[in-house]
């Protein structure tokens, strides 16, 4: 049924999206004005996002210093709901073996290090950092909008059978890539943060945290997650367009183990 329902939506998308492309030929000065049209639009845009983000860089960098300042903690179901305030949304006996038998659930806690001060080395290294916030934050935002761009002038050099996979690939492409920033932030940032700062204090150093290495820190850690969420969808838009088949991801599978490695290595952040 499930399947049968995606069909009637792809086949509208088909009618409805792709069918006023069936033309794709397009005289080379129309291809050329449609990119200055699309590009123009997007920087106008892009400026816009930036001047607002700019204006709310202060708060948008407390929303960088979350994943330092609190962590998702395992606490025991019983220390973090009274029985009272619960008892009557469950059946007693359930609730009672539920409490009992020791389950853990997840709290968003304050960390150790909520009160940990940061430091700008240069004169404008505030400001710099705030525009680089405010554009990787605008870039962010605004990924859906740019791809849909980017598809609005790709579509018309596709075949019809190639725009009817994309097109999907495209919509789902931004879900997968904020879900990718949202695991970092909530779940992969804080552990690794608080990790790393607590050992460096435990083995008896002082942290003097740069604003501007916190904040490359955390966006290369964002950027990296994001892209790795979309990495099966886009296998999956290559194996549908027939360019990669089992076979030769069966085949070259270490080739690509080792180049993950290699990528890893070089986009890790450095201290």
């Amino acid at each position: 049924m499930v399947k049968r329902r995606l069909n009637r939506i792809f086949k509208g998308l088909q009618e409805k999206v792709f069918a006023p492309m069936e033309d794709p030929k397009m005289p080379l000065a129309e291809h050329l004005e449609e990119l200055r049209v699309r590009l123009t639009r997007a920087v106008i845009v892009f400026a816009i996002g930036f001047a607002l983000a700019f204006y709310f860089s202060v708060q948008i960098m407390d929303w960088v210093r979350i994943p330092l300042q609190n962590a998702f903690v395992f606490v025991k179901f019983s220390e973090q709901y009274s029985l009272d305030s619960i008892i009557k949304h469950r059946n007693l006996g359930e609730l009672m073996a539920w409490l009992s038998s020791g389950q853990f659930v997840m709290k968003w806690e304050p960390t150790a290090l909520q009160n940990l001060p940061f430091v700008f080395l240069s004169p404008a290294e505030a400001i710099w950092n705030n525009v680089k916030v405010s554009m990787v934050f605008v870039l962010f935002a605004l990924m859906p909008y740019l791809v849909w761009e980017i598809w609005q002038f790709s579509a018309p050099g596709m075949h019809a059978y190639e725009r009817r996979f994309v097109l999907p690939f495209v919509m789902i492409s931004s879900i997968a890539f904020y879900a990718g920033l949202a695991f970092c932030y909530f779940v992969v940032l804080p552990f690794a943060l608080n990790f790393l700062v607590s050992y460096g204090i435990d083995s008896g150093f002082t942290p003097q945290l740069s604003i501007a290495a916190f904040v490359g820190f955390n966006l290369w850690f964002l950027l990296i997650f994001g892209i790795m969420f979309e990495l099966p969808l886009a296998i999956t838009l290559l194996a549908r367009l027939g360019w990669v088949n089992a076979v030769m991801l069966r085949k070259y599978w270490k080739w690509a183990l080792v180049g993950s490695f290699a990528i890893a290595a070089i986009l890790t952040p450095t201290p």
